[in-house]
């Protein structure tokens, strides 16, 4: 008896592992695809993925909503000739997961340091919701300027 009920918790931790990975698995796939959009400027892609609601508290230490983010892009005020985003960690609790990690890029136009390497640690917070995952807050703050 000992034998099977240690064996049906086994499984059940299995189970979780595999489910709890593939959901890693996606969070991580969505995190990098953000970044790409955002470099690329794809609004499409980033409506998908942003929530109505996303707030940022961004490296200009300003709270922007999604329609402040979108005039931003167009005044020219968020373009990069390259960014790239490092996850160092992926949290999972329920419906909400945690991505954690630094960003590279090198803005320009009118973005603040435009024409520099720009370093910053970000947070991007991911809700679960009908449609799929989508980002409903981020944290992102420059930490090394070259």
């Amino acid at each position: 008896m000992k034998v099977s009920i240690l064996t049906v918790l086994l499984l059940l931790v299995i189970k979780f592992s595999i489910a709890q990975s593939a959901v890693e698995n996606e969070i991580h796939r969505l995190d990098q695809l953000e970044a790409k959009a955002t470099i690329s400027g794809d609004t499409l892609t980033l409506k998908k993925l942003w929530s109505p609601s996303f707030v940022v508290n961004n490296p200009a230490n300003r709270v922007v909503n999604v329609t402040q983010i979108r005039q931003l892009m167009k005044e020219g005020k968020i373009a990069y000739t390259t960014f790239s985003r490092v996850i160092e960690k992926i949290t999972i609790n329920g419906p909400v997961a945690v991505t954690m990690g630094y960003e590279e890029n090198e803005p320009e136009k009118a973005t603040d340091n435009a024409g520099k390497k720009v370093t910053r640690r970000y947070t991007n917070v991911w809700l679960k919701e009908k449609d799929g995952w989508r980002i409903i807050a981020r944290q992102a703050t420059i930490i090394d300027v070259k």
